[in-house]
């Protein structure tokens, strides 16, 4: 039996990297194994298994549906061996972290908090990906992604981090050639910069005297992310809706102005870490979800609302 299992985590960690590297010949490279030796290994586990995972052509290797789901659940088990391994070790804060982050938050927050973190602790590598989509954990092996905006029932866990207000603003140049918007119904005639997410709302919530409104917004311009929408903003593109901790600089020196601030409906945009549930969170992951905590709780931006 203790053969069967050994040998089961062995496939699994060879079937891992054969999809890490898209195919035999690069996973038996980085393995240190010969490329037979990985066909053979592949091959016990499909007839263990009695389907095909992998789909093989002179060009590419796809999985199939059943190698998807057994490439998820693989993933998951070595991960927990990893971190079996890891907690046996004295809880060492070492090996490679992945991180995935929103842009706004990635580039004034998480970048400059890097240097101090990875000086702490030498012996982990990280890796920082900036992006305003909503990643994957299992499939992207991503370890901690750092989330804004209200939280799907998705079974991870999670840790707030902050908050923030938002706030539709405009530059004074554009303000300069259209009519500065006096209630929400305004904003037919103006162009409204929009995200080209599946979550994105094609309006913007208001609250007027006491009424809630949802304003129907439309543009020329559809970004994907924060940082890219500010940009456009402050070129004159159009009237962005923004967390404000984004734009309080910008507010403040008046390269952005705010708008429709007495109909402000004061909706929070809160600031989560997540990470994968199951098992004890690995040591780099604590460390690294602490550190964030320290970080950005001690941002006024993110806790003044």
């Amino acid at each position: 039996m203790m053969r069967v299992l050994m040998e089961r985590s062995g496939e699994m960690e060879v079937f891992a990297r054969v999809v890490q590297e898209g195919g035999f010949s690069a996973a038996a490279r980085s393995l240190e194994i010969t490329p037979s030796a990985v066909s053979k290994l592949i091959a016990r586990l499909e007839a263990r298994l009695g389907t095909r995972l992998l789909l093989r052509t002179t060009r590419a290797l796809t999985l199939t549906e059943e190698g998807e789901a057994y490439h998820r659940a693989a993933l998951r088990i070595l991960q927990d061996l990893n971190d079996a391994d890891q907690e046996a070790a004295g809880g060492a804060v070492r090996g490679r972290l992945r991180v995935s982050v929103t842009v706004p938050l990635g580039t004034m927050f998480v970048a400059p908090a890097m240097p101090d973190f990875v000086a702490r602790n030498p012996d982990l590598i990280v890796e920082l990906s900036l992006t305003d989509g909503i990643v994957d954990l299992v499939a992207e092996k991503t370890d901690v992604a750092i989330r804004m905006g209200n939280l799907p029932d998705s079974g991870l866990i999670a840790r707030k981090l902050g908050q923030s207000r938002r706030v539709v603003c405009a530059s004074p140049s554009y303000l300069a050639l259209k009519t500065r918007p006096q209630i929400p119904a305004d904003l037919e005639h103006h162009d409204c910069l929009t995200f080209s997410f599946r979550r994105a709302r094609p309006s913007w919530p208001f609250r007027c005297d006491g009424k809630d409104i949802e304003q129907p917004i439309s543009g020329s311009l559809v970004v994907n992310n924060g940082e890219t929408m500010k940009q456009m903003a402050l070129a004159g593109a159009g009237i962005a809706r923004l967390g404000r901790f984004h734009v309080a600089a910008e507010i403040a020196e008046g390269s952005l102005v705010a708008l429709l601030e007495d109909c402000n409906p004061g909706d929070l945009e809160l600031i989560h870490a997540v990470h994968v549930a199951g098992g004890p969170v690995p040591h780099r992951v604590r460390a690294f979800i602490d550190h964030m905590v320290d970080t950005l709780r001690a941002s006024p931006l993110l806790h003044a609302d």
